[in-house]
């Protein structure tokens, strides 16, 4: 990689793939593009931008010859929760920017990663070390869209000799960017409000287990997948990649050894909890360790200590 394009990066992953990319391959090879323009963003300031809606297939393509681009980072996407309130947006957005990113990639000759999910799965899935091949019946429109961005992948690879590489990421925590429409996000604003408020409600019930990520080893994860050997993958658009998988009350109990008055209530909401029912409990990423070598850093003891941190300063709360 040295020239790469990256859509939807005001998102909660590319505001900080972003950056993070532009540390390692330098801030003048690495353009951000969005459908929206935020003042004061650092994702902006800090190199190339450029307004892209990813529906716009001719502009899209016209940014990739401007820069030159050799890679696609695909980011844009409407996530789990605002997908289910928004079904015809979310196919359109989700798949038909996906198709127009393929094509572009396909012209330019471009590398190109996308991420699955979690929610690629469904009830049927094997719930507990989920496989890496595995039946895959999603019962919410995000999850559609996710097997069928799989899928198309798989079909751009074959034919047309794309090099497309991806994972299926689980939910993903961070402290830099605001919670955005997933279901895995009570495992972000947890954080926050048990510093601004000391308490939190979650709309996740008590014992419901998902897999889960901090953001560090999220970002070094399409690093090492998109550097990899490809003579060495085997699989790769799909990749089941985990740090850790844990229940509300078990991040509750992690966040009260750092405060100790800390206190979690339950208010379920049926549309997330129905969502994240159909998920698994947890993972099994064998085959990205096997074929490129993914290690993740952090674990829920490790993660917290950290993101409390950060977030001190970030709030300014002592």
């Amino acid at each position: 990689m040295k020239k790469i394009l990256v859509t939807g990066c005001l998102g909660q992953i590319g505001s900080e793939l972003v950056p993070h990319l532009r540390k390692i391959y330098g801030a003048d090879n690495i353009v951000g593009t969005d459908i929206r323009k935020v003042e004061g963003s650092k994702v902006i300031e800090g190199g190339p931008f450029e307004i892209l809606d990813v529906l716009d297939a001719k502009k899209m393509g016209e940014i990739a010859k401007k820069y030159k681009c050799d890679t696609i980072v695909h980011m844009a996407a409407l996530l789990s929760a605002v997908a289910e309130a928004k079904p015809a947006l979310a196919w359109e957005l989700n798949m038909g920017g996906l198709f127009n990113a393929l094509e572009v990639a396909r012209e330019n000759k471009c590398s190109f990663f996308t991420p699955s999910s979690i929610g690629a799965f469904g009830s049927t899935t094997p719930k507990a070390k989920t496989p890496q091949d595995t039946i895959q019946r999603p019962e919410t429109m995000y999850g559609v869209t996710k097997v069928s961005g799989e899928l198309l992948c798989d079909y751009y690879h074959k034919k047309f000799g794309v090099d497309t590489r991806g994972v299926r990421f689980p939910g993903l925590i961070s402290y830099v960017a605001p919670p955005g429409g997933g279901t895995t996000d009570y495992a972000v604003d947890i954080y926050y409000k048990a510093l601004q408020e000391g308490k939190y409600n979650s709309y996740i019930a008590e014992g419901t287990y998902m897999d889960m990520m901090y953001m560090p080893d999220a970002l070094n994860a399409v690093v090492k997948l998109m550097e990899s050997n490809p003579e060495k993958l085997i699989h790769r658009n799909a990749f089941n990649i985990t740090a850790m998988s844990f229940e509300p009350s078990q991040i509750a109990a992690e966040i009260k050894k750092h405060i100790s008055s800390f206190e979690m209530t339950y208010e379920v909401d049926p549309v997330r909890q129905g969502i994240a029912n159909t998920w698994p409990d947890s993972i099994d990423d064998t085959c990205a360790r096997e074929e490129w070598g993914f290690e993740n850093k952090y674990n829920l003891e490790n993660m917290t200590t950290d993101i409390l941190d950060k977030l001190r300063k970030k709030l300014d709360i002592k």
